[in-house]
């Protein structure tokens, strides 16, 4: 998740990707995504295993920016908002 100006990346993980999604935009998520308005998804993955999702999550959340922002622009070069292409969403 980011904010409008694409400043500020939130990292976490749910099983649920629609429903969290939602949350953040009416500013029911964290704490950390209402504070600093991370209401646009720009990013997701999809793991099978609940324990591959905490893991790459935990090591998301270690690297530096640019890492994060090159694997982003990777599949979002546009850094658009991905929220109206998960399924169900709208």
């Amino acid at each position: 998740m980011s904010n409008k100006t694409r400043s500020v990346l939130y990292i976490g993980i749910t099983s649920n990707l629609e429903e969290r999604v939602y949350q953040h935009k009416q500013g029911e998520g964290s704490n950390f995504t209402k504070r600093y308005k991370c209401h646009f998804l720009v990013y997701h993955e999809f793991h099978q295993d609940i324990m591959a999702a905490i893991e790459r999550e935990k090591q998301m959340k270690k690297w530096k920016r640019q890492w994060k922002d090159n694997l982003i622009k990777s599949v979002n070069p546009g850094l658009k908002d991905l929220s109206n292409e998960i399924e169900g969403f709208n």
